[in-house]
Parts: structure tokens; sequence; C-alpha cells
């Protein structure tokens, strides 16, 4: 059978793969636009599994919000940034994201195995298959997490075209646009400052204690390279060591951190969030913050383009 333009144009557009692709597709179904369509998604698993090892750094978070007290964050990974900004994969980060907030999955196994949101005839791993077919290179969902609020609200924030997704909880007996409001400034901050707690009580008398070590190695090499008559005290040393360590809890729990925002430079997040309890007459406290930034502990590729070339030119 003779493969006519219209026939590739059409693949294509019900597809979104290659023309050449589509060609050969129909070609190697003799026309047969179902099994040209099969054809694809099965030549894109082989792609998807030669993609594998292949380290995908780049990417979008996304956040899909269904009402005020629920909401869902996921982070989709890409090989280069350029694929970030294609339309079909950001669509595609949107449908995953969507799918995220009506999942009830336990961990991303499950929810690999889930029903694709957009074509129920396909699980989200196949979808995810297509799009690496679609896109050719690998993509990878690399994480989500709901969040639903029991008490207050769930308030979302996106930095950077989909760089960095906060979501924030906030334990709160009032729900209005001043409290949303606070709410999306806390989830800002966190956005700049990247805080692991909300505050002192979640921290680990683990994370301390290692902490404590790493600052006392620090301290006492210091104290050890001063001149001998100029070198501290072990007590000192050790008071020294509190006083770092408690600068650094603060850096890294959000109530204890500056508030951006402040006017005098001096008001936490935490006295922030009391400030706006009482101009509201809300039991209004900040519950939990979820923080996803695309790429985050990921070790990328060092590519040296000028060394790639050179290799190239040498083989040639």
């Amino acid at each position: 059978m003779a493969i006519t333009a219209a026939m590739v144009k059409e693949l294509r557009e019900s597809t979104g793969a290659g023309m050449m692709e589509c060609k050969k597709a129909l070609s190697e179904t003799n026309g047969d636009m179902d099994a040209a369509v099969e054809f694809l998604r099965k030549n894109g698993q082989a792609k998807a599994e030669k993609k594998a090892n292949r380290i995908a750094a780049e990417g979008l978070t996304r956040i899909c919000v269904k009402d005020d007290q629920t909401a869902a964050v996921v982070e989709v990974n890409s090989e280069t940034d350029f694929v970030a900004k294609n339309e079909k994969f950001q669509a595609f980060v949107e449908a995953v994201a969507k799918q995220a907030v009506d999942s009830d999955a336990a961990d991303m196994d499950a929810f690999m195995a889930e029903s694709w949101n957009v074509d129920n005839s396909k699980t989200v791993q196949e979808a995810l298959v297509d799009i690496t077919a679609v896109i050719s290179e690998k993509i990878s969902i690399r994480r989500f997490e709901k969040v639903v609020a029991q008490n207050g609200v769930v308030v979302p924030y996106l930095h950077g075209e989909g760089r960095i997704a906060v979501l924030v909880e906030a334990d709160t007996n009032v729900v209005n646009d001043e409290i949303k409001e606070a709410c999306k400034n806390i989830a800002m901050q966190v956005a700049a400052l990247s805080p692991k707690y909300v505050d002192m009580s979640e921290v680990s008398e683990e994370y301390k204690n290692h902490e404590k070590e790493i600052l006392l190695a620090q301290a006492t090499k210091e104290n050890e390279e001063l001149p001998e008559g100029k070198r501290k005290p072990q007590e000192i040393i050790e008071k020294m060591l509190i006083g770092r360590l408690n600068k650094e809890l603060k850096e890294i729990c959000l109530n204890e951190q500056v508030y951006v925002k402040a006017e005098d430079g001096k008001q936490t997040v935490g006295q922030y969030v009391q400030q706006v309890a009482k101009a509201t007459g809300a039991d209004f406290k900040i519950k939990r913050f979820v923080r996803f930034e695309t790429g985050e502990g990921i070790e990328k590729k060092n590519e040296n383009f000028a060394e790639e070339v050179a290799k190239q030119a040498h083989l040639q």
C-alpha cells in the first residue's frame, strides 16, 4: 500500500512522533493506522529501555490543587533543559500532577502501575514510555507527594517556571484571604531559603550530635592553627560550639529563620505567623511544608563540549 503524506501527517498528529518514525511505522504495518500506533508504542518501549541508563537531571516540578485542603506536587525529569520547554513535555508533567492529586498510591511503584488519567487503556508507566518515544530522550517521573490538610489549608507556590515547587500546610480554624496570603509568603520563604524543618522540636538528637561532631572538629582545627599563646581552652571551644550549633539550627528551621519580607530585617517567620494569627483572630500555625527542586540530589554528567568535538574530529 502506498504511504501518502496525509497518512503520515495524521499519524504524526495523533501520536506526536517524528515524521520519519511515522513513515516507517506505516510502511511496516502496510498503512494500518491502528497497527502503526501500536508499532510506535512498541518501538518507544525499545527506545525507553536504551535510554534507561542516561542521566535525567533537568525537567520541571508542577503542582495540582484540588481544593483548599488537597494538593500534590511532582517532579518529572528530562535530560536537557531544552525539553523542559517543550509543550508536549509540559502537558505531560501537568497530567502527572493531576494524576498525583487524585492518587492514593503509597509509593512510586504503585503510582506507576495506576491507570493513566488521560487514557485509561494504559498505565502511568506505559504513558511514560510513550512520551519518551515522542520526546526522544530519557524522561523520568522521579517523585510525587500529596498533601491533605485535616485541620486547615494547603497553599501552593511555583517558582522559576517550575524549577522549584512548594506546598505549605497550615493548621488553622480560619481560612480566608489573609491566611492564604500568609501561607504563600511562607511558601516563598521555603523556596528561597530551603529550610529542613518547621521548628526546633522536629530536629532529632541524632542530627544535633552529628552536627556537633563536625563543628567540634572544625573548631578544634581552627584552634590548633592559632599561635600557641592565642589558643583557647577546651571549655571555651565547647561554648563556641553551642553558639555555632544554635546558629545553624536557626538557619534550617523555618520558624527560626529571619522572615524575608520583614521590614526591620529581624522578625522571624515564627513571629510573622503569630502576627497574622493575632490580626485574623485565628489559631494559626504552620504544620509542614514540601519543597521539590528540579534535579536536586542528582549527580549530573559533566560534559566538556570542546573535548567532545575534538574526539569526534580525531575519529574522523
